[in-house]
């Protein structure tokens, strides 16, 4: 007896231990234009196994579909009247529940014989875009080699977007300065969401944006609708996602770049829910455990995230959210033993340097069904960002073969913050099938501080045997202000038949600092012509403009009365001009190819009178703050190119993207010659591939990723004003970026092991960068060395393992 029951206590944890694991997949279907739930959508799941399954969505538009094999799935919602919306690849872990929120179209016609084009993989969220738009999922930020998990990072395998700089994030879109890039959260125009962020710039070496909190969003390349303003590049339009509203779920993750920890799951019995994730620096941790990592200068960082959602009877919405993150970086020369060769390619080697960034949004959001076909939405905000740096420079000599160190006289003291309250309404409103409007108006309030004073180092006596010399202390900025900008808008979208569509609208901008900061009238237009099932033709044009950044405003010089006399003051909006035609081809149900070719014409970019290659244009990646001198709005520009995309949405276990740009992006400055901008690569092409083969309960994904895109632009070196600063200072003869590095290339790979348990799924993932250990340029540095004409090229990253390990339950 003893025997039989071993045995069947064998075979009962046998099948408890092997039996495939299973999750729940649910989720609410609305209307795309009045979010008004859709009642009856047939909803039809297929597992990896081939077996079908199928609920309908209920009076609320809710729908379940329970025990879903873990692996891949793929759904189909169908409904008459509406356009059929596809998920052709979903992930199922058992760790987490599957939470979808479905937007659905209706058609042109509510007869039941039209037959209806499915919505496809990659359509954008925003149902106004015709051109140069893009969503993406967390998926994809997860799935490509060399993204690191970050959304910025994952854009610059798209076309028309640079990623040749491996210290930093920023988004170069069609030959454009990353400032040129809109960042808005849920609704809300965002500062720069990036650790050790620098004012002015729209980039970072690690990004705050968790993409464990990040729903499905849009990413736009060029002529976006009117809703988006104060923005000439691009925008990243980022959703937050709400936490699961049943059941209580957490993770946890070790990775190189970040210890991580999420939560989230119901509040009460009322259908809400809360999400929130924090993230400590890894490096950070293992040099507080005492752990030898090749440095003292360890950048340090943190964020966190939370999410609070309360649905209400009437179907309206209530939101709370926040996003934050705070970085330090303290580079000690001063503790350095004995003289070193090595130049420093994000400080200098003759000073300690003590850097701290912190961001923080939080904001609410309410959104109100009036009838069946209008909604309103309200939201309000309020933003922080705050940058402050000290320098002291080192007075020391060599004694014995090492450093004493004499005195360390602080040069450098600047302090930058930036509030700013945010508040925006619109009302969409669906007239039929074939017309919908939405009018809104974005307003924001800056309240800014600009604190900086400076030493300036120079040098005297016989080259050889020269000394520093330090200046009295010099004001650059000391402002405080409060500004507005305000941004009214209109758009529409006309189903004109069923092959064409028309999107329009119009919007202006207002900046109080100055009257030079007006655009009263910014129209926007977007057609689409779909030839057959198949095949569609694009158009869009549209006017944009765009503020300087708020601390160039106040820069000058001081007065005796420790004033500053501010030079710029009185600069207007910079404006761009884009025209943008496409071509889609979709190949199967699975891959497509897309074309584009675009135009742009930038006018009033502030520029020197005097220095004729000088211009803002330049300016909005890098490590540096700019100081210029009096500008004036009299600069232009040009970008045009083409864009080729081949993408093959996960399906049959694989996938694979290559996207190629080509493109020309040059500027006139007050000297009236045409040059090449610094972000003028004129090419840059991406290769990605990605192949996952399933076990019972795991799966291994093997992927790859090539890069190659033309080097950044430089000129000829100005020697006597770079000894002066020791920095290295360009020409600005006709010469100026006209040169350029060698081409970059890289090569990433990425192993990724998913396991899942009853309860559990794990994840652990090796993204191997620059396997082939590549020497790209990252810049050109000084060194007091006449032979090599006082400039050494530095690199970027070599061969780079990042890992993570991830556990869901």
């Amino acid at each position: 007896m003893k025997r039989v029951l071993l045995l069947c206590a064998f075979c009962m944890f046998s099948l408890i231990s092997y039996a495939q694991p299973t999750q729940t997949v649910r989720g609410k279907v609305v209307d795309s234009e009045s979010q008004y739930p859709l009642i009856g959508v047939n909803v039809v799941l297929i597992d990896q196994n081939g077996v079908q399954k199928g609920t309908t969505s209920d009076l609320d538009g809710n729908f379940r579909i329970e025990q879903v094999p873990v692996g891949r799935a793929s759904l189909t919602f169908t409904y008459l009247g509406y356009e059929n919306y596809d998920i052709p690849d979903l992930i199922i872990n058992s760790g987490k529940e599957n939470i979808l929120d479905i937007k659905m179209g209706e058609a042109f016609e509510k007869i039941e014989e039209v037959v209806v084009v499915a919505s496809k993989a990659g359509e954008v969220v925003n149902d106004m875009a015709i051109v140069s738009a893009r969503e993406f999922s967390v998926q994809e930020t997860n799935r490509y080699a060399g993204s690191r998990g970050e959304p910025a990072r994952m854009a610059s395998n798209f076309a028309g977007v640079q990623g040749a700089d491996d210290s930093r994030n920023d988004i170069i879109i069609r030959g454009n300065s990353p400032q040129g890039v809109l960042w808005r959260l849920d609704g809300i125009n965002i500062p720069n969401p990036n650790h050790f962020s620098i004012p002015g710039t729209g980039g970072g070496p690690v990004t705050i944006l968790n993409n464990k909190f990040l729903a499905n969003s849009d990413f736009f390349t060029g002529a976006f609708p009117a809703e988006y303003g104060n923005g000439i590049a691009g925008v990243f339009d980022l959703r937050m996602r709400n936490g699961n509203n049943e059941k209580h779920e957490f993770s946890g993750q070790l990775g190189f770049l970040g210890t991580e920890l999420m939560a989230e799951g119901p509040l009460g019995s009322s259908k809400a829910s809360y999400l929130a994730t924090y993230r400590y620096s890894t490096l950070s941790l293992f040099s507080f455990l005492g752990v030898n990592i090749g440095t003292d200068a360890v950048p340090a960082y943190q964020d966190a995230a939370f999410r609070v959602n309360f649905p209400f009877k009437n179907g309206g919405n209530l939101s709370v959210f926040g996003i934050g993150g705070t970085s330090s970086v303290d580079i000690r020369i001063s503790d350095e033993i004995a003289p070193d060769t090595t130049t420093l390619i994000f400080g200098s080697n003759d000073r300690d340097q003590l850097f701290t960034s912190r961001m923080g949004v939080v904001g609410a959001t309410y959104t109100q069904p009036i009838d069946q076909n209008t909604f309103l939405k309200l939201g309000v905000a309020a933003s922080h960002s705050r940058i402050e740096a000290d320098h002291n420079y080192i007075y020391r000599r060599v004694v014995d073969g090492l450093f004493v160190n004499d005195s360390l006289p602080p040069v450098l003291d600047y302090t930058f913050r930036e509030n700013k309250y945010s508040a925006y309404g619109y009302v969409n409103k669906k007239f039929s099938p074939r017309l919908s409007m939405k009018a809104g108006v974005n307003i924001d309030a800056f309240d800014v501080l600009y604190d900086d004073e400076v030493r300036i180092v120079s040098f005297e006596g016989e080259p050889g045997n020269e000394r520093a010399v330090l200046s009295p202390w010099q004001t650059r900025w000391n402002s405080t202000d409060l500004t507005f900008l305000v941004q009214p808008y209109a758009q529409f979208k006309y189903r004109a038949s069923k092959k064409l569509t028309l999107t329009g609208g119009v919007t202006a901008l207002y900046y109080s600092i100055n009257q030079n900061s007006l655009s009263p009238f910014e129209p926007r237009l977007g057609l689409a012509y779909q030839l057959n099932e198949k095949q569609k033709l694009s158009l869009g044009l549209g006017v944009h403009s765009q503020t300087q950044s708020n601390y160039l405003y106040y820069y000058g010089s001081s007065n005796d009365d420790g004033t500053v006399n501010t030079y710029n003051l009185d600069m207007g909006l910079t404006r761009n001009n884009h025209i943008v035609a496409g071509y889609d081809l979709s190949i199967g149900r699975s891959m497509r190819f897309k074309f584009e070719t675009y135009y742009q014409y930038l006018t009033n970019i502030p520029i020197d009178p005097v220095i004729g290659g000088y211009s803002l244009v330049n300016a909005g990646s890098g490590f540096s703050r700019l100081f210029p001198n009096e500008l004036e709005n009299g600069g232009t520009g040009q970008n045009y190119g083409v864009e080729f995309t081949l993408e093959r949405f996960f399906s049959s276990g694989y996938y694979f993207l290559v996207t190629t740009s080509l493109f020309d992006s040059k500027y006139r400055g007050s000297d009236g010659i045409w040059r090449n901008t610094v972000f003028n690569g004129n090419y840059a092409v991406n290769t990605l591939f990605a192949k996952e083969f399933k076990l019972k309960r795991s799966s291994l994904n093997l992927g790859g990723k090539a890069t190659v895109a033309g080097g950044q632009r430089f000129g000829n070196v100005d020697v006597p004003a770079s000894r002066a600063a020791q920095d290295i200072v360009f020409l600005t003869d006709p010469d100026l970026y006209t040169y350029r590095f060698r081409p970059y290339f890289r090569l990433d790979a990425k192993v990724n092991y998913r396991f899942n348990t009853n309860k559990l799924t794990h994840e652990l993932a090796i993204d191997f960068v620059n396997i082939l250990n590549t020497r790209n340029i990252l810049t050109i540095t000084y060194v007091d060395d006449a032979s090599v004409n006082f400039q050494r090229e530095e690199y970027q990253l070599g061969f780079l393992p990042l890992f993570y390990y991830r556990i869901d339950f």
